[in-house]
């Protein structure tokens, strides 16, 4: 069976020029009408998540020149400064012998700040950086690591990111002890074979899952797992806040409408797609977004329950990792986690979360008119 290579401009869906046909149309749907993520169940393969620890689209062209310090807040130059070097070092033991490397200390570098201060486009720009030189770099969050583990096992997770000179983990937060004891062992066994690593997140290390637990083995894999790390402190306002206004939320049928015609468009029932989320796991809500282009909510109301909060964060963070506008029908983020789970353990992420589809929403509303 003849399968035919795309010969032109960029696929539409997915920005290549070498997909074949065949893989287009059936990343498009077949009706002009907009599609529905509910009912879709991806598969994914292992190899496809260690494939996919790059730097998002949404950070695509991330680089140090382009991340624009605020004035008001000279800790965020500072950060640009010090990533710089991370770089520079990184780069040079790329050209060490293996043996080299693993008598050197790798470069190990931690970015502390609120939302929105610019830590993942700095992360990203590191990433870059160091890729440029043509040493290998993986770049994901905290949860695709540990998915990762899941899918491959633990040794050969460790392996296959042994191989790269630089690994980012964007996002380091602990919400499970069990999680905690296994990223710090990976990470301990990649230090050892010579591996730099890069992280971010809201909290200081020696706080990560403070108030959460209170074994004595947890508390010792943590100071072991900050002892590792060169604390950068950014601190600075939501750059979201500073430069968008994410306006009112936008009547059901005028979502319907905006998205009727757009190719690569999907529309779903907000409860209806929370449901949904239940059954397909964390590590494959990227995959269920191919080919997506614009995402249109109806209903949009308060989220009921912790572990459908949750699940709405990774889808969150996996739009905003792709740069998807979103129409939010209803109530809009109005309200969209309790003020009681804005108050417990999770916080940041709600927080987070508010931030990058409020940002994501501006995009969708700006589209509309």
């Amino acid at each position: 069976m003849w399968t035919t290579v795309r010969d032109g401009p960029p696929c539409v869906v997915c920005g290549r020029a070498d997909v074949p046909w065949s893989t287009v149309t059936d990343l498009l749907p077949s009706d002009p009408g907009p599609r529905s993520l509910v009912g879709h169940a991806p598969s994914v393969a292992p190899d496809r998540l260690v494939a996919e620890l790059v730097p998002p689209p949404h950070f695509a062209a991330a680089t140090f020149e382009s991340y624009l310090p605020d004035p008001a807040h000279p800790s965020q130059a500072a950060a640009v400064a010090r990533l710089r070097l991370t770089a520079e070092r990184a780069t040079a033991a790329a050209d060490s012998s293996w043996l080299r490397r693993r008598r050197a200390a790798p470069e190990a570098v931690y970015l502390d700040g609120g939302f929105g201060v610019g830590k993942t486009h700095l992360l990203a720009a590191l990433a870059h950086t160091v890729a440029a030189s043509g040493a290998r770099t993986a770049f994901g969050t905290f949860v695709e690591y540990t998915n990762l583990v899941g899918a491959l096992g633990f040794r050969a997770t460790v392996d296959a990111l042994a191989t790269h000179r630089l690994v980012c983990i964007d996002e380091f937060e602990l919400d499970d002890p069990g999680d905690t004891v296994l990223m710090s062992r990976l990470l301990r066994e990649l230090a050892d074979r010579g591996v730099s690593l890069a992280a971010t997140s809201n909290t200081l290390p020696e706080s990560l899952g403070e108030g959460r637990f209170a074994a004595e083995e947890f508390l010792r894999e943590i100071q072991a797992l900050a002892a590792r790390f060169d604390v950068v402190r950014i601190d600075g306002e939501d750059y979201r806040h500073r430069t968008e206004l994410h306006g009112d939320p936008l009547d059901d049928a005028a979502v319907r409408a905006a998205v009727a015609d757009r190719p690569g468009a999907v529309l779903d029932d907000f409860g209806a797609l929370l449901a949904h989320l239940a059954t397909v796991h964390p590590s494959r809500y990227r995959a269920l977004l191919d080919g997506t282009t614009i995402v249109g909510l109806t209903g949009v109301r308060p989220v009921a329950g912790q572990d459908v909060a949750l699940r709405l964060v990774v889808l969150v963070d996996r739009l905003y990792d792709r740069d998807v506008p979103v129409l939010l029908g209803g109530g809009g983020t109005e309200g969209l986690f309790p003020d009681e789970m804005l108050r417990g353990g999770y916080r940041k992420k709600y927080y987070r979360a508010l931030s990058r589809l409020g940002a994501l929403a501006t995009q969708g509303a700006a589209l509309v008119g």
